[in-house]
């Protein structure tokens, strides 16, 4: 009896192995296909070329799609434990959702951190390299000598980097423990190399989201259609048309050798066809659209940015009065174990809510600072470089952001993440 026990316990570990294994897949299979959708729609298309530099571009649009999905995976996985939690609590003998358990959400999580590592350090800088590389002089030209000087330019960034924590470990502490403890790189190395990454992604999410949360009234201002009032949209219409024929007759009576007045007047023309394109879809839009679309959005916005900034005064009250509501990094009570709000099922909706809200105020706020206005990806007319620069930038918000959010108290991971990648996410219950 206890041989077939071990055996029956044995295929049950590995028929759990097969699934999170297959759901794993799946799920990172769909977040590639709609990554993949998202960068070609953005990638200038006159890159796509039949020759060497074609097969350059393309291998560097499967590793910014790659990281692209490793990001959004990043930032969905906070969201889907706290699912998982709620709906372990709420069915917990239910069979068909016994599949849902915290090996999984753990495996998510490794996972998560795996590939952040290997896109941060590895893919994208390869990517970036491969695709500025020509070869080295002397050699033959080709993908061979590309790669070859891809590697050589890789191993010349990892001496840099490693040589750079060297002297931040030793400006730091200068024990002869924790000089030793670099040459072990996977156990303390790369984790101390990522922590420091995520350092700088919490620094990067704190200056840009407060700048995102000021800015997302004015960008959904501009996504949506305004309520007309006392305003003739008629009126500006007709106006416009008649502007816009006068500059297309001042077109078509300058001669060609006049150049910059064209350009001017091309210019000038596009700005009006913009503006008239704006009037007539607010005159097509419903009054539903108009009258109450609009404001709804914006005192939703309001409410979630009054949340958002009292949870963290909150916060910030609760660490300056009480030592023991700062971080310890203990276990939590596991996932289906305990809800993380104490409103239940309503309070851990509004932890989702607030966690894709500061990720998106901080996607905004991060374009719309001076030093990263020019990596705003255009439709159809962004290159690849931009779009590996925008993929990595993403890549390490997204893994600051579970960091900010534990910080910062505004919801918490509902899992003990075991490993040394993730140390510094060690969950507690949250408190919504």
């Amino acid at each position: 009896m206890e041989g077939q026990d071990e055996v029956s316990a044995r295929e049950q570990h590995f028929h759990s192995q097969v699934r999170e294994s297959t759901i794993c897949f799946l799920l990172f299979a769909v977040l590639y296909i709609v990554s993949y959708f998202i960068i070609t729609r953005y990638k200038r298309k006159s890159d796509e070329q039949e020759d060497e530099d074609a097969i350059v571009n393309r291998i560097s649009l499967f590793l910014s799609t790659f990281t692209l999905a490793v990001s959004a995976g990043a930032v969905l996985l906070l969201p889907f434990s706290i699912i998982s939690n709620e709906i372990l609590l709420s069915f917990p003998q239910n069979y068909y959702i016994q599949w849902l358990n915290g090996s999984l959400i753990h495996g998510l999580w490794n996972l998560a951190s795996l590939f952040s590592n290997l896109c941060l350090f590895v893919l994208m800088p390869f990517a970036f390299f491969f695709l500025e590389s020509e070869g080295f002089a002397g050699l033959k030209k080709g993908i061979r000598a590309r790669i070859l000087e891809t590697l050589v330019m890789l191993m010349l960034l990892a001496l840099l980097i490693l040589g750079i924590v060297w002297v931040a470990s030793a400006l730091i502490d200068n024990d002869a423990a924790s000089m030793e403890s670099l040459y072990d790189l996977w156990e303390f190395y790369l984790p101390y190399l990522y922590s420091c990454i995520s350092l700088m992604g919490c620094l990067l999410l704190l200056l840009c989201t407060p700048v995102g949360l000021s800015r997302m009234f004015t960008v959904m201002g501009q996504l949506l259609v305004k309520p007309t009032i006392l305003e003739d949209l008629d009126e500006q219409i007709y106006i416009i048309t008649l502007e816009e024929e006068a500059l297309q007759r001042r077109l078509n009576g300058l001669s060609s050798s006049v150049e910059h007045n064209i350009t001017e007047l091309e210019q000038e023309l596009d700005n009006v066809k913009t503006l008239k394109t704006k009037l007539e879809r607010r005159k097509k839009a419903s009054a539903w659209e108009r009258n109450l679309v609009y404001p709804a959005v914006m005192v939703l916005l309001l409410i979630e940015t009054s949340i958002s900034v009292l949870l963290v005064a909150c916060n910030i009250l609760c660490l300056l009065v009480d030592e023991t509501a700062m971080p310890k990094g203990t276990r939590g009570p596991g996932i289906g174990n305990a809800s993380l709000s104490a409103f239940g099922f309503v309070g851990a909706a509004l932890e989702i809510i607030l966690i894709f809200y500061l990720m998106v105020s901080s996607v905004v706020g991060f374009y719309s600072l001076r030093f990263f206005g020019n990596f705003i990806p255009k439709k159809d007319d962004t290159t690849m470089t931009k779009i590996i620069g925008n993929c990595v930038s993403i890549l390490v918000l997204s893994s600051a952001l579970p960091v900010m959010s534990r910080t910062l108290a505004l919801m918490w991971p509902p899992l003990f993440i075991q490993g040394p990648q993730l140390s510094g996410m060690q969950a507690v219950p949250g408190r919504v």
